[in-house]
């Protein structure tokens, strides 16, 4: 079964023990996206549980002269990101694949909290893996985990955060692999789930591109979206990755850089580009975004890299935290940490119509914020 590579990046470094699943998940998903039946109930619930299409908001009082930013907002969908459009999609594939136990891993809990939802819609045991420190600052999601049935289970080693609660859900879907799916939250892992990932979230890039023609009569100069494993991202990208002339930019934590300053090497299952030393052994990763605070990325991002197709830049804790209170207090709009590097980079872009992914709401980070 695939084994997709994006250029040098992805592929499959896994136990053997999980070749089975991961041929039985790609033979599953290739007959499920072709069923009819199957994208009309994906359709029919995007549209009735998480609210698509989103809409599109240009600010008023946050865009320096001279600019037009203009906001997806994601952050409106049921659930309060974008995490809910891949969630959805893996658990109608699960179901037909037999299964009745999900695993997930989460940062920021958005994924955990979506992961939870769906298993509470189609009635599925859920069990999350969040590190301790995520927990701590990231309290009122895994309330809303705990509140939607599902376990979540600390994880107490290393960082203590996302790339040890990925290492605990893989070690469990490893262990309970005939009953279990891992319905892994971003655009990375072993194929092919970079694949099933990417296409559940160009729900956003499609969108985003019909609704800019419709208002604009044009597309955007350039799109922006923060990056941490970098699904909302390849999401958004899709559907401008074939405009050469619309710049794609990344932004991802300057304490977690994979992309800007990371190296070749293997996490979770794939190539890609990775913070690690000169013995390929992985570096922590710092973010005051617990969905950022991940030292790996997608292998689809590595080879837009590569390409120069996208260009992935960086932003701060300090000026990540400004365009957050920036927006809130232009616009009455509080978003989320991650994207909340996108909108710091947005505000010095060298563009004039500036398409922003603000992939998720900020009242998860409100303690956190306050505290700095």
């Amino acid at each position: 079964m695939t084994t997709e590579t994006y250029g040098a990046y992805g592929g499959r470094y896994v136990p053997e023990t999980l070749i089975p699943a991961l041929d039985e998940l790609a033979r599953g998903w290739a007959e499920t996206r072709a069923d009819p039946r199957y994208r009309r109930e994906l359709e029919h619930l995007a549209a009735r549980f998480i609210g698509r299409p989103s809409p599109l908001y240009e600010t008023e009082r946050f865009a320096p002269p001279g600019r037009r930013i203009v906001l997806k907002r994601e952050d409106l969908n049921h659930t309060g990101a974008h995490k809910i459009n891949n969630a959805l999609g893996q658990i109608l594939l699960a179901r037909r694949l037999g299964k009745q136990r999900i695993v997930a891993e989460t940062g920021a809990g958005q994924h955990g909290v979506a992961t939870a939802t769906v298993c509470a819609r189609f009635g599925l045991e859920c069990v999350v893996y969040m590190g301790s420190e995520d927990m701590r600052r990231q309290h009122p999601n895994v309330e809303r985990m705990r509140l939607l049935g599902a376990e979540v289970t600390p994880v107490e080693f290393g960082t203590k955060t996302l790339k040890e609660a990925t290492s605990e859900a893989i070690r469990d879907w490893i262990a309970n692999v005939e009953t279990t799916h891992y319905l892994i939250g971003s655009c990375v892992g072993p194929a092919p789930y970079p694949s099933i990932v990417r296409e559940l979230q160009a729900v956003i890039g499609d969108e985003a591109r019909a609704q800019m023609l419709e208002t604009y009569s044009r597309l955007p100069d350039a799109v922006v979206a923060c990056v941490g494993g970098g699904s909302n991202a390849i999401g958004l990208f899709a559907g401008f990755v074939d405009d050469v002339d619309v710049r794609l930019v990344g932004v991802e934590a300057a304490g977690a850089a994979s992309l800007g300053s990371g190296r070749p090497a293997v996490l979770h299952g794939a190539r890609s580009s990775v913070l690690a030393d000169e013995d390929g052994q992985v570096l922590d990763a710092h973010s005051i975004s617990a969905g950022l605070d991940y030292p790996g990325v997608g292998p689809e991002h590595a080879a837009l890299r590569d390409s120069g197709r996208a260009e992935y830049v960086t932003a701060t804790d300090e000026e990540a935290l400004a365009a957050f209170r920036r927006l809130a207090e232009t616009e009455g709009i509080i978003p989320a940490l991650e994207p909340a590097h996108a909108l710091a980079r947005a505000l010095d872009v060298d563009a004039e119509l500036i398409l922003v992914g603000l992939s998720g709401r900020g009242d998860k980070d409100l303690a956190e914020v306050l505290s700095h």
